[in-house]
């Protein structure tokens, strides 16, 4: 039976005793001391600008990356951003990428297949974490789980962006991309400590450190550590992170230079897996939200070490130059067993898969802006090359398929069968399967008319990608992708007065396009050229004094391939179009806003035998909702209460439409209270997620043409302590 009980570890009792032996020096406070919230915020770049300054309310930033075009102003951007700051990841107590995300109504969280990759859904697209940036490089940072510790602001871009980032090497790209920005030592030394505990008695601490040294302060160093232990609020699942980075910085007069490197090693024991229904029964109800049909022996591990540098150099006063370079060695090592529903009462069956994969990543990118005047017409034109290489060596091993009989709402525990059933290479020592290099060059100019009312950019990027896969247990060649594509932008901001920007742009995305099967088509062994997805959008934004706004309209086509009469072709299509609108600022005094709307319409436009067609795609809702809202409280100085209310209307888990996921509704609340002790900042923070303990299916699918269901997080209460030194 689950236990609900807040069970404290070792680790986590002794956090909770740190934390309640400074709470109790309370009685020392000097009331006469200004108080402050434990927050710091520094450039997290080499750009002489820095970072795009926070936003009114502090939540989110005036702008963010726009891939080659570098930081770009919300008001200049032809495009639609949301950009989630430091103060936010803190205060939220957000554990990774997918906690912040959920503050974004255009986003929704899912999990990879047959994994617990985080996966999100932009516009209706997945974009994997393979496809997260980190400082504008793809694939540096961990493909699994990226903890918040690592990060100083989340960037979100909503819509098609291969002409800005090049393709995305997992082949998102397509509903959006998220830049992850690295820490940077502020102006003022830093020593913080936090500790805590959550649901389930999983302890955690960490810490945060930066100095500046040289003259004038021109060398910097920041350097983060935590660790989390403990039981989760799901029945019998375990997780163990270890993580840790640092990122330094050099400032001269014409150059600046930034590099980070990090680690992080992530354990899951018994963690609940996702669940595939039988498209011949009902969906099943969602089971209680603590509960685990996990089998004991299943496990999840993931090691990575990554790095990244990146200079700048000011060949004048209008012109700048940069290189970055990245590079990751990650390992991963898994035992799953996902289960198959065959009965509406939860019987259901699993087989246990095992696997082994190891990834090397270098990536990089150079580039070159300068700004000049042609007449009355200003430009910034902007040249970038970008380089990216994979190399993964992989193995797995099954057990008989549907050997293990379980239900997913009384399961059994089996003991782990031999996976020895299908073998592919060693698990032990996993022989390359995939190799990808993606290369690209673009080039662009912004032209600045009517005094700046009016931005146009134009571009193109041309992308290559070279793919093989390898035989595992022979090593032999078994596939060779190498095509091109040349992907345009067209886009425009016109700002009729001020506070108002009015915006439209034509982007495209860019996928690996398939190879026709080798058998049983009349075309075998045909590459085809990649896919472009085509977005048109409409958008406006608004801004007034601490409060802004954004509305946009946009659709996107996406082909895909399948077999038709015997030839194999690309054939069909999905649209994705919708409308979006977002809020944050501080409307009141005291008061801070965060949410939005997004209604969304994904629709099969063309498939096979024309079967399905005109029906939705799997895991689109057609409404997203997200509420947040944070007050300070009159006459407590220093205590915020917040709340975030996220609402999901009904999706679909085949693509017949006939197993749809009931909508779902979930509370969250929060509260922080920043003082001083013993002459010393301290703020002390609590959260409640699933303040009703809901149990619902929040998402079906991620990987196309697959349904599986994710099981909505149990209430989970979390409570911390930053002490700064």
């Amino acid at each position: 039976m689950h236990n609900r009980n807040l069970k404290l570890s070792p680790f986590a009792l002794a956090a909770m005793m740190l934390a309640a032996g400074y709470a109790s020096a309370a009685a020392v406070v000097d009331s006469d001391t200004p108080v402050q919230t434990v927050v710091v915020s520094a450039s997290a770049d080499a750009s002489a600008e820095g970072l795009s300054k926070n936003f009114a309310g502090g939540q989110v930033a005036r702008g963010g990356r726009a891939g080659m075009l570098g930081n770009v102003d919300i008001m200049d951007a032809p495009f639609n951003t949301l950009n989630f700051t430091s103060e936010l990841i803190q205060d939220q107590q957000a554990r990774s990428v997918a906690d912040v995300l959920q503050n974004d109504p255009s986003v929704r969280v899912a999990r990879g297949f047959g994994n617990f990759q985080e996966l999100y859904v932009i516009r209706g697209f997945a974009v994997s974490s393979d496809d997260l940036a980190y400082n504008g490089l793809y694939g540096v940072l961990p493909r699994q789980f990226v903890a918040s510790e690592l990060l100083e602001r989340v960037e979100v871009f909503r819509g098609a962006n291969s002409f800005l980032n090049g393709a995305a090497p997992g082949g998102g790209g397509i509903g959006g991309s998220i830049n992850l920005l690295p820490k940077r030592a502020g102006a003022n030394p830093l020593t913080q400590v936090t500790v805590g505990v959550e649901t389930g008695g999983q302890g955690y601490a960490a810490v945060d450190i930066s100095r500046r040294f040289g003259a004038d302060g021109n060398t910097g160093i920041r350097v983060n550590a935590a660790r989390r232990d403990g039981d989760t609020g799901v029945d019998k699942e375990h997780r163990e992170l270890n993580v840790a980075s640092v990122g330094l910085d050099f400032q001269a007069r014409d150059f600046r230079l930034s590099a980070d490197i990090g680690y992080q090693d992530h354990k899951l024991t018994s963690p609940r897996p996702a669940v595939t229904a039988s498209t011949a029964i009902a969906l099943p109800s969602a089971p209680d939200s603590g509960s685990n049909w996990a089998q004991d022996w299943t496990r999840s591990n993931e090691r990575d070490t990554f790095g990244t540098v990146r200079g700048e150099w000011d060949l004048n006063k209008n012109t700048v130059a940069w290189a970055a370079f990245g590079a990751r060695s990650g390992d991963e090592n898994n035992v799953l067993s996902e289960p198959t529903v065959t009965k509406v009462d939860g019987t259901a069956n699993a087989y246990r898969f095992d696997n082994t994969r190891h990834d090397n990543v270098r990536t990089g990118e150079i580039g070159v802006r300068t700004k000049l005047r042609t007449g009355d017409i200003g430009h910034t034109i902007s040249a970038n090359a970008s380089s990216y290489w994979l190399e993964s060596k992989n193995a797995y091993a099954f057990s008989l398929f549907g050997g293990i009989a379980t239900n997913i709402y009384n399961p059994v525990n089996v003991t782990a069968p031999p996976a020895n059933f299908f073998t592919g290479g060693v698990l032990s020592n996993p022989g390359l399967t995939a190799k990808s290099i993606l290369t690209s060059y673009a080039i662009a100019d912004t032209l600045s008319m009517m005094d700046d009312k009016v931005l146009l950019t134009v571009g193109a990027r041309h992308q290559a990608i070279k793919a093989d896969s390898y035989d595992y247990n022979t090593g032999a060649t078994q596939a060779h992708y190498d095509e091109t594509k040349v992907t345009p932008v067209v886009a425009v901001v016109y700002k009729p007065v001020k506070g108002v920007s009015l915006y439209a742009n034509y982007i495209e995305g860019l996928q690996q396009g398939p190879t026709s099967p080798s058998t049983g088509v009349t075309n075998p062994n045909v590459m085809y050229a990649p896919y472009v997805s085509k977005q048109k959008e409409l958008g406006v934004k608004y801004e007034q004094g601490t409060l802004g706004a954004t509305a946009a309209v946009f659709r996107t086509n996406q082909p895909s391939g399948y077999v038709q009469g015997g030839v194999f072709g690309i054939f069909g299509e999905q649209r994705n179009q919708g409308l979006e609108m977002t809020v944050y600022g501080v409307p009141l005094k005291g008061l801070r806003l965060l949410g939005g709307l997004t209604l969304l319409d994904a629709t099969q436009r063309s498939t096979k035998d024309g079967e399905n067609q005109g029906k939705n795609v799997i895991g689109v809702p057609d409404t997203q909702l997200n509420i947040g809202a944070e007050w300070s409280v009159p006459g407590v100085s220093g205590l915020n209460l917040n709340a975030r209310t996220v609402y999901t209307s009904s999706q679909y888990a085949d693509g017949a439409n006939k197993q749809e996921l009931p909508a779902w509704t979930r509370l969250d609340i929060g509260a922080s209270y920043a003082t001083r002790i013993l002459d010393r900042n301290v703020t002390f923070r609590a959260r409640i997620d699933n303040v009703t303990d809901k149990s619902y299916w929040a998402s079906a699918g991620g990987y196309p043409g697959s349904g599986y269901l994710i099981l909505g997080a149990p209430r989970t209460a979390s409570v911390s302590a930053t002490f700064e030194f």
